[in-house]
């Protein structure tokens, strides 16, 4: 996301590779899965052992430069590297260093590795999603770590805006289990309130009524009728004005309470309407509601399209970027890089001759090839910002 709005990102990967570059089938080619794919755009790539004492000074000549250093080594890496929290704010007092961790370094879960299912289980993620009678299930993209990079991303042009008053850095410190118990809402609020565990209620909102799936004519669609008024709207829309009489359906909490007898009314008055007849209908009424679809029909939408959130850049195909800025927009400069890609080019940028490099290359300190095999998953890479 940085990357994508003009920051100057060096993505720094061990000669072992990134573990996502494997996270395939499919793949787009060598090296690349189409997973590693999706999360590396306009990066450039720099292979560095930073097992080794050289390495270690690369990445120090690195920082003494950069704005920013995300990393999300197992805790204790960066120290026994001799680059303690303590020792970056004194050696680097304007970085920022962002440190993500699955529990944080210290507590009772301190340093243990963590992966965003396993967050997704733990912080009660997974209870709540699934249908009544079903298993607890794992949400279907990776929330966690999806939620822990917002947060990232925010906790990091909150410390640049601080740094431009002060003059100083500082640590931003996000641990996955945290940013997982942040998103519980609104079921965490109900157990405060009532000390009772909150039960799946599948596709149905727990304290909105009718907020679900029905199933039309050619499939399903999705009904959100988030007030008293827009009820109404959905009444009348649907040529069933009498329920906007109905005692039962009055209220939110009315209809709550007999959500089974609405879900079966209008179960019946959708049945025979095509999603798209549906559509329109709703959409006219101010009523929120859309067809579920696949992946590939919300990648081809109109809407979806005319705000180029589909890019394609040299045959690199993605996802657009979200925030649109009026005077400074980002963009996709380019696509993922092999490993190791501007390893030469980054260290003429850090004052590293020629010579130098070709020493270190045959030191075995960087590498400028894309397969190499060496550091362990918790060591595999970290990403400089400038």
């Amino acid at each position: 996301m940085l990357a994508d709005h003009g920051a100057d990102v060096i993505k720094v990967e061990a000669p072992s590779g990134d573990d996502t570059r494997s996270w395939g089938p499919p793949f787009v080619r060598e090296g690349h899965s189409a997973y590693f794919d999706g999360l590396n755009r306009n990066k450039r790539n720099i292979s560095i052992d930073l097992r080794e004492k050289e390495g270690q000074a690369l990445l120090g000549r690195m920082l003494e430069e950069a704005d920013v250093v995300i990393e999300n080594f197992k805790a204790g890496t960066l120290e026994r590297w001799g680059l303690a929290d303590d020792v970056i704010a004194e050696r680097f007092p304007r970085l920022i260093h962002c440190r993500i961790t699955g529990y944080g370094v210290d507590g009772p879960l301190g340093g243990a590795p963590g992966y965003d299912a396993v967050l997704q289980g733990l912080s009660g993620l997974m209870s709540i999603n699934g249908v009544p009678d079903g298993p607890a299930m794992r949400i279907g993209i990776p929330l966690v770590d999806i939620v822990t990079s917002l947060n990232a991303m925010n906790g990091i042009l909150m410390a640049l805006h601080v740094r431009a008053a002060t003059g100083r850095g500082q640590l931003v410190d996000l641990a996955l289990l945290d940013n997982a118990i942040s998103i519980l809402h609104p079921h965490a609020a109900k157990w405060f309130a009532t000390g009772e565990p909150p039960e799946r209620t599948g596709v149905a909102h727990p304290t909105i009524c009718p907020y679900e799936t029905f199933t039309c004519a050619d499939g399903p669609f999705f009904i959100g009728a988030g007030n008293d008024r827009q009820f109404r709207a959905l009444a009348v829309a649907l040529d069933a004005p009498a329920l906007v009489e109905d005692p039962r359906f009055l209220t939110n909490p009315d209809r709550l309470a007999h959500a089974e007898e609405l879900r079966s009314i209008l179960g019946g008055l959708v049945g025979g309407v095509t999603r798209e007849d549906l559509a329109d209908r709703l959409r006219a009424a101010g009523v929120p509601s859309g067809a579920v679809n696949h992946v590939g029909e919300a990648l081809s939408m109109p809407q979806v399209l005319h705000r180029e959130m589909v890019v394609e850049r040299d045959g690199y195909r993605s996802m657009g970027i979200p925030v649109k800025l009026s005077g400074t927009p980002g963009a996709v400069r380019f696509g993922p890089r092999a490993r190791g890609a501007d390893t030469d080019s980054v260290l003429a940028e850090f004052g590293v001759d020629p010579e130098q490099a070709d020493a270190l290359r045959r030191a075995g300190v960087v590498d400028s090839s894309s397969a190499a095999e060496g550091l362990s998953r918790e060591e595999a890479s970290s990403n400089v910002t400038h």
